[in-house]
């Protein structure tokens, strides 16, 4: 299986998995917005992407590493890869960035 593929079919999983086997509702506001593999595949780093203050934000992604193990473990069954990637979740901040770049430039 390709590197591409192997994203793609994490990426797929990993959303599934968050919306609806996660039990905690604050993992369910998160969505991957990037997700890159290591090149043996044994780690995939997750950017999400949360909507909310960044109070909310930091509570999801609290959630989602609170589940992580349970996260992968799911992973494993639903996959045939020879290893199970170990999971790092972080905050994705692109859109606030961006807003940000937006509200300077409107200053200017």
């Amino acid at each position: 299986m390709s590197q591409a593929r192997a994203r793609d079919l994490l990426r797929r999983e990993l959303t599934d998995i968050l919306r609806r086997e996660v039990q905690d509702p604050r993992a369910a506001l998160a969505s991957i917005a990037d997700l890159t593999l290591s090149a043996d595949r044994s780690h995939a780093h997750v950017r999400l992407s949360v909507l909310g203050d960044d109070r909310e934000r930091q509570a999801a992604i609290r959630a989602v590493r609170r589940a992580a193990g349970f996260i992968r473990g799911r992973l494993g069954r639903r996959l045939r890869l020879r290893r199970t990637p170990e999971l790092h979740f972080e905050l994705y901040r692109g859109a606030e960035h961006a807003e940000r770049i937006d509200q300077l430039l409107s200053e200017l």
